[in-house]
């Protein structure tokens, strides 16, 4: 039995954006303005704020350690 088409087109966006595509390209191929996109498939983004939010906080703590790091030069 084959996936009606809507369904393939939300697999599709959804994969999309859980592999960190960017919304605006997303939304150029699909035919839908970001704010379309966003409002119909957030859900599928949930958790990636806390993925955000530890690659920041990485970042920040490896900011910090090349500032404790003695600088080399004359």
């Amino acid at each position: 039995m084959r996936p009606p088409d809507h369904a393939l087109r939300h697999a599709a966006l959804s994969q999309r954006l859980n592999a960190h595509f960017d919304p605006t390209g997303v939304a150029e191929r699909a035919g839908n303005s970001v704010d379309v996109l966003l409002s119909r498939y957030a859900k599928c983004l949930d958790g990636r704020q806390d993925v955000a939010d530890r690659q920041i906080a990485e970042l920040l703590s490896e900011d910090d350690s090349q500032e404790d790091e003695p600088a080399n030069g004359p």
